[in-house]
């Protein structure tokens, strides 16, 4: 899966000039110029690709706003990051089974922070209220994150999700839009029990 900074990375490297953009110094006197050879094509800039179906949003502004969330904090590698993910999803849900504590609303995933081999995240189930026993351990109670963000879909498997976050990080470029350091992954379909490759996925990315 491709992350966000890295994909950052590269589109600024897209606004560096093109071959052949530079000035270059006046023939000799006396001498006849020659014709200059054609400059070579400068990389361009991918287009935002469109949504999976044509129904999806794809950077549709919203307000997020906050809620309680018992989440699983961890860390993992982006090679095993989905089973990562599901892992925390199932602690989370066993601590609410047995506290008797039913989601208000599906899950999500929140990145906190990422680097090119890992990831630091919170495996998360909305909730109407905090439980009057607060859980312990690596599993914990705390708010979503709120404000101004954009939401896009995704549909398919997660090893796929680099084309989706390609595709967001081509749009922020084209509209010059500023992300935070954290982006919001909240599943559609459950993704435990789902087929990895029907799994629907909103992502919200906040802005400054």
């Amino acid at each position: 899966m491709l992350r966000l900074p890295g994909i950052l990375i590269a589109c600024a490297l897209l606004a560096l000039p093109a071959p052949g953009t530079f000035a270059q110094a006046p023939p000799a006197p006396g001498t006849t110029p020659a014709t200059p050879a054609p400059a070579a094509p400068g990389p361009e800039k991918p287009a935002p690709t469109a949504p999976a179906s044509p129904t999806d949003p794809f950077g549709l502004e919203v307000n997020l706003t906050e809620r309680t969330i018992v989440y699983f904090k961890g860390t993992g590698n982006w090679d095993a990051a989905f089973d990562t993910i599901v892992d925390g999803f199932k602690t989370v849900k066993a601590y609410m089974d047995k506290a008797g504590i039913k989601p208000a609303g599906p899950p999500i995933t929140i990145y906190t922070a990422t680097d090119d081999t890992s990831f630091s995240f919170q495996a998360a189930f909305p909730i109407s209220e905090a439980p009057k026993d607060p859980p312990k351990g690596d599993i914990a109670i705390g708010k979503s994150p709120t404000g101004k963000a954009l939401k896009f879909v995704h549909r398919g498997s997660y090893d796929s999700m680099d084309t989706t976050y390609e595709a967001i990080t081509n749009y922020l470029d084209d509209k010059q839009l500023d992300a935070k350091d954290l982006f919001i992954e909240e599943y559609q379909t459950d993704p435990v029990a789902t087929p990895e490759d029907k799994l629907v996925i909103d992502v919200y990315v906040p802005i400054r």
